[in-house]
């Protein structure tokens, strides 16, 4: 149990290292983790939104210190977020976890291509244009987020980020906004099935909190490309693992 609390310390440290650094990663990074190890969909997704309401909290709270927020964006983003975080929480409880594995296993995998292509194609941008679309991109990603137990940023932060949106803006807003989504939807599978791998939760927790301020300072100075493809590498290797198995 103890080795077991450390690996999950381990994994959130590094999730949230990379999620507040670059606006994406920290749920798909640890649903895929737990997926690997035989968790349900519906109790993973429930466990990383758990621990993601305090990480989410303490990492917005840094880069509203360092001054990566638009406070405009935030609610835009936020209010369909949690919507639509509501509803995926709801359907994904609804549905057996034999039936929805293999569909998850290739959200995630899909994501992780999607990261990949970011990194590989992105471009620095000048200046800051006013996104388009907020409403409906915030509540897909709520939706979307809540079925894979992880996908927000990949979503939101790209989709951003391609409008022109300044880096450290759209990234620090998106992870400030999280906080609100992931709230909602861990109240949510509260009312329905529960939380109960606590241990996991507490891990994953702990790690995210010490990284959350190292993470907000890094948006200025780490190379985002870098992160990025090591954490499309990592991803797309345990959700095809994870979808090779349950399609074996």
């Amino acid at each position: 149990m103890w080795n077991e609390f450390l690996l999950f310390v381990a994994v959130g440290f590094l999730a949230q290292m990379v999620d507040g650094a670059i606006g994406m990663a920290y749920g798909v990074t640890s649903t895929s983790v737990l997926l690997s190890v035989g968790v349900p969909p519906a109790s993973a997704s429930a466990a990383v939104h758990a621990a993601e309401t305090f990480t989410t909290g303490a990492s917005g709270l840094a880069h509203w210190r360092f001054g990566n927020i638009d406070r405009n964006l935030i609610w835009r983003l936020a209010i369909p977020g949690v919507v639509g975080g509501v509803l995926g929480a709801y359907v994904l409880t609804s549905i057996p976890g034999e039936i929805i594995r293999p569909y998850v296993s290739g959200y995630l995998l899909f994501l992780a291509v999607l990261i990949l292509w970011r990194a590989l194609t992105s471009r620095p941008h000048s200046s800051s244009l006013p996104p388009s679309g907020v409403a409906p991109l915030g509540f897909v990603g709520g939706f979307l987020d809540s079925i894979g137990g992880g996908g927000w940023g990949p979503l939101v932060t790209s989709s951003l980020l391609s409008q022109g949106t300044t880096p450290r803006y759209a990234i620090g807003s998106v992870n400030l906004a999280e906080f609100f989504v992931t709230a909602a939807i861990s109240a949510t599978f509260v009312f329905t099935i529960g939380l109960t791998l606590w241990p996991v939760i507490a891990g994953l927790v702990l790690g995210g909190v010490i990284a959350a301020p190292l993470a907000a300072y890094a948006t200025k100075h780490l190379p985002h490309k870098m992160l990025m493809i090591m954490v499309g590498c990592v991803v797309l290797a345990l959700s095809a693992r994870n979808l090779f198995k349950a399609l074996a």
